[in-house]
């Protein structure tokens, strides 16, 4: 069965930089559409970065500039490099897959993923 593990997340300062990592198994992260998502305290999942089957990317406006999602086809892992953290990044982190290999319009919609990770918690602060 699909398994995703997120890693990376810690407690740093504003400014400082980030990568977080999902190892993926059962499948290969270069054929799917993959995303990135977070979730504050008492807030929605929200949609960050996505990544298909072209290398086609997208990402929230809060993060063009900063953040950037990549594919390591040969380890298998889903990265996000974040620069530039702010207080308002702080959160848990998941990554998720479709069972599509295109993201298109709902790249950011939690609807069109179909496996999650568990999530690793990301906390920026002042």
């Amino acid at each position: 069965q699909v398994q995703l593990a997120e890693s990376g997340g810690d407690s740093v300062q504003a400014g400082t930089s980030l990568r977080l990592s999902c190892e993926a198994s059962r499948f290969s992260v270069g054929d799917y559409c993959m995303g990135w998502f977070r979730q504050a305290l008492g807030k929605e999942r929200e949609g960050i970065a996505s990544s298909d089957r072209a290398g086609r990317t997208n990402y929230t406006d809060s993060v063009k500039g900063r953040f950037s999602i990549s594919k390591d086809n040969a380890k298998n892992i889903l990265y996000l490099q974040m620069n530039g953290l702010k207080p308002e990044d702080t959160g848990v982190y998941y990554c998720a897959v479709a069972k599509g290999y295109w993201c298109g319009d709902s790249w950011s919609s939690t609807f069109r993923y179909d496996y999650w990770g568990q999530g690793t918690q990301v906390t920026v602060s002042s």
